[in-house]
């Protein structure tokens, strides 16, 4: 089958990979658009995996403040280098995963921090295991797995914060 550039172009569109893996996608594929989704999904946890042991020390710090300001959140988000932390893909995650935390309000970074017989759910207490607001079919990891495809570094959620106008909850 022919691959052509409009083809390349909508999946792009929909992955936000580059180019040439967009086409390779397809050519493996054999032009079928969901078969390359698949395919780059697979590559973008793959690239994840492999980019995790790296070290995260840049990064930035993103608040939100949902409308009404009755609720918060701050999120610390680290990358590799500080020039990836200023580019609009990191910045757009950054934000994103702070919206996360204020809308749904994680206990939880992963599943590595929840104690051992904790009765909690990790799906709703974990914040990389919450379905992603944006995208309820996809996950905060697999969310931040798409954007180390795209910047092509290790991405790590160090720490975050939720406030909430009248919970005394976090004073000590």
């Amino acid at each position: 089958m022919k691959i052509t550039a409009d083809m390349v172009k909508e999946l792009r569109d929909q992955s936000g990979a580059a180019i040439m893996k967009c086409r390779n996608a397809l050519v493996e594929a054999q032009g079928d658009m969901g078969k390359a989704v698949q395919i780059l999904k697979q590559q973008s946890l793959f690239q994840a995996e492999k980019k995790a042991k790296r070290s995260a020390a840049q990064g930035l710090i993103e608040a939100y403040v949902h409308a009404g300001g009755q609720i918060g959140a701050m999120v610390e988000v680290n990358c590799e280098t500080d020039f990836v932390a200023r580019t609009d893909e990191f910045k757009e995650l950054a934000h994103h995963l702070a919206m996360q935390v204020a809308a749904m309000d994680p206990q939880f970074i992963s599943r590595e921090e929840v104690s051992e017989g904790a009765d909690i759910e990790p799906r709703t207490a974990c914040l990389l295991l919450q379905p992603y607001i944006k995208d309820t079919d996809k996950s905060v990891q697999e969310i931040i797995a798409e954007t180390i495809a795209k910047v092509e570094e290790n991405i790590k959620v160090s720490r975050f914060a939720r406030f909430e106008l009248g919970d005394q909850e976090w004073e000590k």
